[in-house]
């Protein structure tokens, strides 16, 4: 089944793009490295016991939602202007963070329309969206989700980005449970799902990351 099918009959009108939490009815906003500044005292430095939080907590949410048997469909969204040389180029997302290099073949790129289309010159960009079906021992995970992280901050891995575009937004969708990890940055991250039973025990193990924003309609949602 191809991504496109998968989203339709799974998350029919979800637009895969950050906020997926406001697109969709049943999901979670969680809040990470709560309470602790991006920069320390000291002329502004980055405050690595910051992400080093960050990355513990993006990491043991993602170990709660994805088991070793679940069928991954790991998703990249480029954005670039149309005119770019490199546009639909593979990025290195899937050569650096995957570990079997024949799987790597089986990755597959659609040209999709810029999936902000409320930004002013929209129409100068468009999507270029990479998807691979693997599992997760098919993935160095715990770099991916470092690299999710750091998007904002000069720090190590990274997603990478080609000449002319953005940083990536990367989407781990279990095509097994029905629902969609996104990271957007060092700040928090989001699920949704098909059915909110399946991510209930996240929602109970995880509650004290829940976002202090949206606390009282996630608690609704799972009353």
């Amino acid at each position: 089944m191809e991504l496109k099918e998968y989203l339709n009959i799974n998350f029919p009108s979800l637009i895969l793009k950050p906020s997926l939490y406001y697109q969709w009815d049943i999901g979670i906003h969680f809040e990470l490295g709560k309470e602790i500044y991006q920069f320390t005292s000291e002329k502004g430095q980055i405050n690595l016991n910051r992400f080093e939080q960050v990355y513990s907590q993006a990491l043991s949410i993602f170990n709660d939602l994805f088991s070793l048997h679940d069928e991954i469909i790991l998703v990249t969204n480029v954005y670039q202007y149309k005119t770019s040389k490199n546009r639909g180029q593979r990025i290195k997302v899937y050569d650096r963070y995957i570990k079997d290099k024949d799987l790597k073949f089986r990755l597959k790129q659609e040209t999709l329309p810029y999936v902000f289309g409320e930004e002013e010159d929209a129409d100068k960009y468009s999507t270029s969206q990479f998807y691979l079906r693997c599992r997760k021992q098919d993935i160095k995970y715990t770099l991916l989700i470092k690299a999710a992280c750091n998007k904002d901050f000069p720090l190590k891995p990274k997603l990478g980005k080609t000449e002319g575009s953005y940083y990536p937004d990367l989407f781990f969708v279990n095509a097994t449970r029905n629902l969609i990890f996104f990271i957007y940055d060092d700040r928090g991250c989001e699920v949704i799902a098909s059915d909110k039973e399946s991510i209930r025990s996240t929602y109970e193990k995880y509650y004290h990351l829940v976002d202090e924003n949206y606390r009282a309609e996630i608690n609704r949602l799972f009353k």
